[in-house]
């Protein structure tokens, strides 16, 4: 797999996830060089507050020793010691290699200003060892320390002696609280950010998550779904657009329908004059005209009725399902079967003509049908069931297109024009659902109304 496969599987699917994931990241590692810059400056303040401490000790130390008896001044110079910094005096200096670093020469420059006239080397060093045996193993010391060696006025008919002053910061402590509050901050602020832009990126996918709603409706075939142009700049641009191309669509769709129903309507006149004229001719050639100028008549009304039922405008209103179903097995006397209660939001003429549709093939077809209603998550499922031969499987997809008929035969009477099941099929679509056909166990068909239901 690509590494682009790897990182699709692995970012989240929504939108709104991955920004939130991005700005996660984005925040973190400011925080963490905010972190790092921070730490590193404490470091370098707290090595310049040692370094002053220091020198300013040495400085007060230096005169006080070189006015000392020289027997005393190694004992005095030991009693100077502290945990983190011994302080001797001998014959060699410890520094013999001075560091060039500006750490070490700021301390140079310092101690001379107040100790003119003075060798001074100063060496910032590693964990000592080589340069001071005597530091060995402490374990006391942090990796770095600053050795210092200041060259002592020589008393008469006496060699000079060197002062050395080993130090070292002290170790932080376990519990570095400053840390801990620095880092409580810094996740605060983390996680205030967080609250705020998810609040803002839920804002601003809130459109997209319309728009999908919508290109999927539209897909379904609901010409009359609109997007709200709000939001930002390119959303509002890609709402227009999809509301542009809607619109061109039912105008395309208007056109076609109003073309094919003015065609069927314009039909019936010749078809008529024709038929009179036959109906005056008394030879058996003429009843066969007839029967076929018949079934002209009911293809081309047929044709008018398809076209009406794409095109015709009637006002969506909130239907309550069960009491519609009964409405229609009253007038029909067939038997209904209510398995659960539901609420559609539909056009109830154009749902009235899907039904009626999925009847009228059921009685043409079969000895018994009943009407049914069930729910199945959020879509209400108005089924028409009968026991008559059913469909092929190989037939059943192309059932639902427009004249197709299942009835073999070419006789309109029997069959019908095959436009039954497909203007149930274009309301159903038209609705935001689809029209189902299945075979029954034991002989009959199925034919279902999958709408969804009602917002609550």
């Amino acid at each position: 797999m690509s590494t682009r496969g790897w990182a699709s599987r692995l970012l989240p699917d929504g939108l709104a996830a991955r920004f939130a994931l991005l700005l996660v990241g984005a925040l973190l590692i400011a925080n963490l060089i905010a972190l790092a810059a921070l730490q590193s400056e404490r470091t370098r303040l707290d090595r310049q507050t040692l370094d002053r401490l220091e020198t300013e000790r040495i400085i007060s130390l230096v005169p006080v020793i070189e006015a000392l008896d020289p027997s005393l001044r190694g004992e005095v110079a030991r009693d100077s010691s502290t945990r983190l910094a011994r302080v001797s005096i001998d014959d060699a200096a410890l520094v013999r290699r001075p560091s060039g670093d500006a750490r070490a020469r700021a301390i140079v420059e310092e101690l001379s200003a107040e100790l003119p006239g003075r060798r001074i080397r100063v060496r910032i060093m590693e964990r000592p060892n080589a340069e001071d045996q005597r530091w060995r193993g402490n374990e006391r010391l942090p990796r770095r320390a600053v050795a210092i060696s200041i060259e002592l006025t020589a008393t008469r008919g006496q060699e000079s002696r060197w002062l050395n002053i080993l130090s070292a910061a002290p170790p932080r402590p376990a519990r570095d609280l400053q840390q801990e509050v620095v880092l409580l901050l810094l996740g605060a602020s983390l996680v205030a950010v967080l609250a705020v832009a998810l609040l803002f990126i839920r804002y601003l996918t809130q459109p997209l998550a319309a728009l999908a709603r919508a290109a999927r409706a539209a897909g379904r075939g609901d010409r009359s779904i609109r997007v709200a142009e709000t939001g930002a700049r390119e959303m509002r641009a890609a709402a227009e657009a999809f509301n542009d191309m809607q619109a061109r669509i039912a105008r395309f769709d208007a056109e076609r329908m109003r073309l094919l129903a003015a065609v069927g309507h314009d039909l019936r006149t010749p078809i008529t004059s024709l038929r009179l004229r036959a109906e005056l001719i008394d030879t058996p050639e003429a009843e066969a005209m007839i029967r076929t100028l018949d079934d002209m008549t009911i293809m081309a009304e047929g044709l008018v009725a398809y076209a009406r039922g794409a095109v015709e405008s009637e006002a969506p209103e909130e239907i309550a399902a069960s009491a519609f179903l009964q409405e229609i097995a009253a007038a029909r006397d067939i038997p209904l079967d209510l398995r659960a209660e539901a609420r559609l939001r539909g056009r109830p003429v154009a749902l009235r003509r899907a039904i009626g549709n999925l009847l009228d093939n059921a009685a043409r077809y079969a000895s018994e049908a009943r009407l049914v209603l069930e729910l199945d998550g959020d879509e209400a499922l108005l089924s028409v069931e009968d026991r008559g031969p059913g469909i092929p499987e190989d037939r059943m997809a192309g059932m639902v297109e427009p004249f197709v008929r299942g009835e073999e035969s070419r006789n309109l009477d029997t069959g019908g024009a095959g436009l039954g099941l497909a203007i149930a099929r274009m309301v159903a679509e038209s609705h935001g659902g689809r029209l189902e056909l299945a075979n029954r166990p034991g002989g009959g068909l199925q034919a279902t109304l999958r709408l969804p239901t009602a917002p609550r």
